[in-house]
């Protein structure tokens, strides 16, 4: 599964008012692993950049004005989602502006791109209801730095993210750590290293499966119910 993480920034809050998209930022991840494709652009909005979203960004019109026009980086953006998962958080405000930028070019829709569109928000508050859910409060609580962001920026903003994202989802399709490479060592021919064949085998002694027996009973009392574990194997 392929699966693209965006973000937006925009000159104020609503495009129906005539807010503009000034940055996007995209990162792939193939199998739920980064991979070191990235989507990134500046854009000149044409227009003035409300003071409340110059304060959250940092980006000015004059920084903006010899970036290109969202219609010249329009069929890159399609290139690089089309037929992705496209993952993001808070999503009903990037869609809005991009759909409304895809409509000021007589485009369809920019969600009908999607294979699917994940909402991470949407998930966090599900999975933390009554909590804080923004990127940084997801970011404190996954333990994921973002010390860097001084500022919001719409590539690192989906870098975190895609962090973020991977946290929030371990464990659904199986027990392997993301994002790290775990590939066996090779030798110098450049075949695989064999797993070690001398490993210690340490078995639990007889003190330490009745401590682990009165726990158990003590669950089962507690919880009415058998414990499901497996009988301890004392070691010889």
């Amino acid at each position: 599964m392929r699966q693209v993480i965006l973000d937006t920034e925009t000159t104020g809050l609503n495009p129906a008012t005539g807010d503009r998209i000034i940055e996007i930022g995209c990162v792939e991840m193939v199998g739920r692993r980064l991979t070191d494709r990235t989507f990134h652009y500046y854009i000149n909005p044409e227009r003035d950049i409300d003071a409340g979203a110059f304060a959250v960004h940092g980006l000015s019109r004059e920084f903006l004005s010899d970036k290109p026009i969202f219609a010249n980086i329009v069929d890159q953006l399609i290139e690089f989602v089309d037929g992705a998962e496209i993952v993001i958080h808070n999503a009903a405000f990037d869609l809005g502006f991009l759909d409304n930028e895809f409509a000021l070019l007589k485009r369809p829709p920019f969600r009908g791109l999607a294979a699917k569109i994940t909402d991470t928000l949407l998930d966090a508050r599900q999975m933390f209801p009554g909590k804080r859910n923004s990127l940084d409060a997801l970011c404190d609580r996954f333990a994921i730095s973002n010390k860097h962001r001084t500022l919001h920026g719409a590539l690192l903003d989906a870098q975190l993210l895609a962090e973020v994202y991977v946290a929030m989802t371990r464990g659904q399709e199986d027990l392997s750590i993301d994002l790290i490479d775990y590939t066996v060592g090779t030798d110098a021919s450049g075949q695989v290293k064999p797993l070690p064949t001398d490993l210690k085998l340490l078995l639990a002694s007889a003190e330490d499966c009745q401590l682990h027996e009165k726990v158990l009973a003590e669950i089962a009392k507690a919880s009415k119910k058998d414990p499901v574990w497996s009988p301890c194997v004392v070691g010889l």
